[in-house]
């Protein structure tokens, strides 16, 4: 059996009085793909947010490869191996491609190879190679989106999280990335988090899967066993 990378434990977060994410619990292995779905606003990204230290957990428990990180700063958790891809890439507009994925490799430990996992992203992805000197803000959206996958990648993580990463994209696109996200899970061996409303892009790329539902995660299991009926009504609320 694979090992167990990241663990959430009976984790919640608070926005003043309002309750986004109560008692959500997740379990991710080494190696392994898992989709987190549900509707806008059910609690995903504010979950995963608070993972990475981006949000104070008001309750729970975090541990990754081993270490608790429940109150650990953001940067020390993407050194632990832990990094996040966030909607729409956020790049850095005005720097050129190469200098926003020479970004990701602040880390200590991913600064010794940066020179050696930068020219790993170019083979993933040879259009940021030809545009490396270019601003990533005249890049297409799908780029950008590349921009950040490449930037996270360059802190060598262990497992990386992608937050609707397909949104305001063409399907064209959407089949590319995924299929180089599924890429980086075989060659690197890289876990992989997906937050996704589209549940059928989900369970097919996941090897297993969780719903959440207003904060809550309610139905998991593995992706190709879960009945539609079951899943409908978790994700629903029926």
């Amino acid at each position: 059996m694979s090992d167990v990378l990241l663990t959430i434990e009976k984790l919640s977060v608070m926005y003043g009085d309002f309750i986004a994410v109560e008692e959500a619990s997740l379990t991710v292995d080494e190696g392994q793909i898992v989709s987190l779905i549900g509707l806008n606003g059910a609690g995903k990204t504010t979950l995963m947010s608070a993972v990475m230290g981006l949000h104070k957990p008001a309750s729970g428990k975090v541990v990754f490869n081993g270490k608790d990180i429940t109150s650990a700063h953001t940067d020390r958790i993407v050194a632990q191996g832990l990094s996040l891809i966030p909607q729409g890439g956020r790049c850095f507009n005005r720097m050129s491609v190469q200098d926003n994925l020479l970004m990701g490799s602040f880390p200590k430990t991913a600064r010794k190879g940066a020179k050696e996992t930068l020219a790993h992203i170019y083979e993933l992805f040879p259009v940021l190679k030809e545009k490396m000197r270019d601003p990533a803000g005249s890049l297409s959206g799908g780029q950008r989106q590349m921009v950040a996958i490449g930037r996270a990648l360059m802190a060598r993580p262990k497992c990386l999280i992608f937050d609707e990463i397909s949104l305001g994209l063409s399907p064209a696109v959407i089949k590319d990335i995924y299929h180089r996200i599924r890429t980086i899970n075989e060659l690197d061996k890289t876990a992989v988090i997906l937050i996704e409303q589209d549940t059928r892009r989900a369970l097919r790329m996941s090897d297993s899967f969780y719903v959440m539902l207003k904060g809550r995660t309610v139905l998991s299991g593995k992706s190709d066993e879960v009945d539609a009926e079951t899943l409908k009504d978790a994700y629903f609320g029926i």
